[in-house]
């Protein structure tokens, strides 16, 4: 496990996806992250790459070859090496190799960064074409934020603000895919209200929400986290049934259209890098 620290917050990783397993605020000593408790969700905050959501048959073609990733991709199964770590920041590197290249044609080097700056956490992502050829991707943040239920709260005390939204329009999912039908959900002064039922027919997915900040608080008392996003046109927002977190989600890409021909080239949302070119993006949450 990797910690880096502040005055104000404590994170902690592990290689293993590069993935932020625990967030404390040091004032009160709370836990912001999900357990990762494997009888509802056994992730905490993996990162999504090649790929985003599923793909039609978990496949793809790519110049003619068929080729198999598993939903959300590989990344967050791969074990990435320690670049450089310092007292408030890490950076975690995963270049392809032999195995990635059997499922996924090219050439490439993630790298996600995780800064503390007084009571912020940056999660900076910066993808490299290193291939000789152009190379097709997506890339996706699942954090999954814990939501308190002692000393008498309840799921429903917590909502969403949204900054710059009155309402959402979703893309259903259907057998993890997704649908080219939309659904409106009214906002109320721009909240959200969590309840157990909103995720009862999966994820809520938007490809044309206008927040980059969303406010995750308890209206019962001021505990609230802030959190921003850059460079990441769509979004998700998820909790596993009856479990007590809630996951804000940051993507490029999303998941194979009902009606993809699987053409990788052709998927909705995916991003083309020439060679040497390099990609990146941000999240970020706020303690307050």
């Amino acid at each position: 496990m990797i910690t880096i620290q502040n005055t104000k917050l404590k994170a902690t990783f592990k290689e293993l996806g590069a993935e932020l397993t625990s967030l404390i605020d040091l004032e009160n000593g709370k836990e912001l992250m999900w357990s990762g408790n494997p009888d509802f969700w056994s992730g905490q905050s993996p990162v999504l790459f090649p790929t985003v959501g599923a793909l039609k048959n978990e496949q793809y073609i790519f110049e003619g070859k068929t080729y198999e990733l598993p939903r959300h991709g590989f990344a967050r199964r791969r074990t990435f090496e320690v670049k450089n770590s310092t007292e408030n920041e890490v950076i975690f590197e995963l270049k392809s190799d032999e195995e990635s290249l059997k499922i996924y044609p090219f050439e490439f080097s993630l790298e996600i960064k995780y800064t503390l700056v007084e009571n912020k956490l940056t999660v900076s992502y910066q993808v490299k074409n290193l291939s000789e050829k152009e190379m097709y991707f997506s890339l996706g943040a699942h954090p999954g934020f814990a939501i308190d239920t002692e000393n008498g709260l309840k799921y429903n005390d917590y909502e969403i603000v949204f900054s710059d939204d009155d309402r959402l329009e979703i893309h259903p999912l259907i057998d993890n895919l997704i649908s080219s039908k939309t659904q409106t959900i009214e906002l109320n002064n721009k909240s959200l209200p969590l309840s157990y039922e909103l995720f009862s027919k999966d994820a809520l997915v938007m490809t044309n929400m206008k927040s980059r900040e969303l406010t995750l608080r308890n209206k019962k008392n001021d505990h609230q986290v802030i959190f921003t996003f850059s460079n990441f046109p769509y979004f998700g927002i998820w909790a596993a049934k009856n479990a007590d977190f809630v996951c804000l989600e940051p993507w490029q890409g999303i998941a194979d259209l009902e009606n993809h021909n699987q053409e990788l080239t052709q998927k909705f949302g995916i991003l083309k890098l020439e060679k040497n070119q390099d990609w990146t993006a941000n999240w970020a949450v706020e303690i307050e």
